[in-house]
C-alpha cells in the first residue's frame, strides 16, 4: 500500500503575514536533511507531503525529529477519493497499525474538498460500520474519549488515512531568530541549553574555555563530541566551535583571588571574553546552561554580580529546569553519556571549599584590581582557535598530541582534507 509522510507546523502558524518566510526556512532545512535519499515533495500552504522509498522510512523519521519548526508528522496511507477505496484502505490501516483488540476508537473525517457531495460527518457515519466490521480486531466506538483515532483526510484527487502522529522538535526554523554565542562546557547543562536555543530558531556557535594542562585534554574531546551531536540539528550538519585558551587567566585567578571568589571572578572573565567575541562577530546574545541555585555561581546573587560585566543579553534556556529535567533532555538528544565522562573542565576543577553564594560586586571589583587581566583577555582572543565541527567526522584526540595547539594543527589538516572550512581566528 502506498505511503507518504505528512508534516505539520506548530507555533509558526501564528506568524501571520510572515508565515511564508518561516515555512520556506523549514522546507530548506528539510531538503538539506534528507539529501541523498530518494524523496519527492508536495507543498501546500501549511503542510508538506513526502513520497519516499519505504526502505528509508526509519531513517527519514529519525532525521525529521531533528528539524526545528516541525510540530509533528504522520505516516499516511494513500487511497482514492471515493468511499469504497477509503473503506478498503482504512481496514488495512487498522490491521497494520493496531495490535490490541477492544481499544476505544474514533473515526474522524476531514473534507478538504468542499465540492464532495457529503459533509464530513455524513462520510464518517457511512464508512464507520463497514470499516469496523471489516477489521481483523474488534474495537469499542468512543467519540468523546478515544484512545486511538483513525484519521481520514479527503481531498479533490486523493485521500490520506493515518493513525498516529509523531512529535517533532517544534519551535521555529533554524536561524530565523538570529545568532548567539553559547558558553559550552563539557557538562550536562550547556549542550541542553544549546539544543533548546536552536529549537527556538537561534543559530548557535559554541565558545569553550580550555585550560590544558591544568585540565585534561580529554575534556576538549568531550566538547568536540558534544558539538558533533548538536550538529545534527543544523541544516549543514556542522557547528562552529571556538576554543579559547584560558590557562593564563585561570592561573592568575588561582594565584591572586580570594579563594571564595575564584569562581565568581572566573565567570566574570568568561563573560568578558564571550561578550567581546560576540560583539566582534555581530551576534545578538550570549547563551549558557545556568539553572537557578544549581551551584554556587548560579544563585541569583551570583548571576547578578557575574553578568554585571556585560551589556549584551544573556539567555539561559534551562534557568528554571531542575536537574532531572535537564538530564531527561540530555538523554533524549543523546548527549548525556558524553557529558558524564570523568574529565573536568575549568569550571568544575579547582573549585573552592566554600565558594561565595552571595558575592558582592564591590568585592569582585576589589579583587580584580590585583589582576592585570585586560592584556590576558586580548591575548586569549588573539589565540582563539575556530573549527567547524561536522557530525560526520570522527576525531579521536588521543592520536594527535598532548597540547591543544598540536591537536588542532593536525585536526585542521584532517578537516581541510575532508572539505571543511577552518578559520584561523
Amino acid at each position: 500500500m502506498t505511503k507518504k509522510i505528512l508534516i505539520r507546523f506548530g507555533d509558526m502558524m501564528l506568524k501571520g503575514r510572515n508565515i511564508g518566510f518561516f515555512i520556506k526556512k523549514v522546507r530548506a532545512h528539510l531538503v538539506a536533511k534528507l539529501e541523498g535519499l530518494v524523496v519527492s515533495y508536495e507543498y501546500t500552504h501549511d503542510r508538506v507531503f513526502i513520497s519516499y522509498d519505504e526502505a528509508d522510512e526509519t531513517t527519514i523519521i529519525s532525521r525529521l525529529k531533528e528539524i526545528q519548526g516541525i510540530y509533528n508528522f504522520s505516516v499516511v496511507y494513500v487511497a482514492k477519493p471515493n468511499l469504497d477505496d477509503i473503506i478498503l484502505k482504512a481496514i488495512e490501516v487498522l490491521n497494520i497499525e493496531m495490535d490490541e483488540p477492544m481499544v476505544r476508537l474514533k473515526i474522524e473525517t476531514k473534507r478538504h474538498d468542499k465540492k464532495f457531495p457529503m459533509t464530513s460527518l455524513d462520510i464518517t457515519q457511512q464508512i464507520a460500520s463497514p470499516i469496523l466490521n471489516g477489521a481483523d480486531k474488534k474495537f469499542i466506538v468512543d467519540v468523546k474519549n478515544p484512545k486511538e483515532i483513525l484519521n481520514i483526510e479527503l481531498r479533490s484527487d486523493i485521500a490520506y488515512i493515518h493513525m498516529k502522529s509523531i512529535k517533532g522538535m517544534g519551535g521555529f526554523p533554524f536561524g530565523t531568530q538570529g545568532k548567539g554565542l553559547l558558553m559550552m562546557s563539557g557538562g550536562i547543562d550547556s549542550p541542553v541549553a544549546a539544543y533548546l536555543a536552536m529549537k527556538q530558531g537561534i543559530e548557535v556557535e559554541l565558545f569553550h574555555f580550555e585550560s590544558t594542562p591544568m585540565t585534561p585534554l580529554e575534556s576538549v574531546q568531550k566538547v568536540i563530541d558534544l558539538t558533533k551531536r548538536l550538529a545534527n540539528y543544523t541544516p549543514t550538519g556542522t557547528i562552529k566551535l571556538h576554543i579559547v585558551p584560558f590557562r593564563k587567566i585561570h592561573e592568575e585567578i588561582l594565584a591572586k583571588i580570594f579563594d571564595p571568589y575564584t569562581i565568581t571572578i572566573m565567570r566574570r572573565m568568561m563573560y568578558r571574553l564571550a561578550e567581546r567575541y560576540a560583539k566582534k562577530k555581530k551576534m545578538l546574545c550570549i547563551i549558557n546552561g545556568e539553572s537557578v541555585g544549581q551551584v554556587a555561581s548560579q544563585t541569583l546573587n551570583s548571576m547578578q554580580v557575574i553578568e554585571a560585566v556585560t551589556k549584551i543579553p544573556i539567555l539561559r534556556p534551562v534557568l528554571t529546569y531542575d536537574k532531572q529535567e535537564i538530564v531527561d533532555i540530555s538523554k533524549k538528544i543523546d548527549t548525556f553519556n558524553i557529558s558524564i565522562r570523568p574529565f573536568n573542565d575549568c569550571c568544575s576543577i579547582y573549585v573552592p571549599k566554600e565558594p561565595a553564594t552571595r558575592p558582592m560586586e564591590l568585592y569582585a571589583l576589589k579583587y580584580e584590581r590585583d589582576m592585570e587581566y585586560d592584556n590576558l583577555l586580548i591575548e586569549a582572543l588573539e589565540n582563539l582557535k575556530t573549527v567547524e565541527v561536522s557530525k560526520d567526522i570522527n576525531f579521536n584526540i588521543s592520536k594527535y598530541g598532548f597540547t591543544v595547539a598540536e591537536v588542532f594543527a593536525l585536526y585542521e589538516k584532517e578537516m581541510i582534507e575532508n572539505g571543511h572550512n577552518i578559520e584561523a581566528k
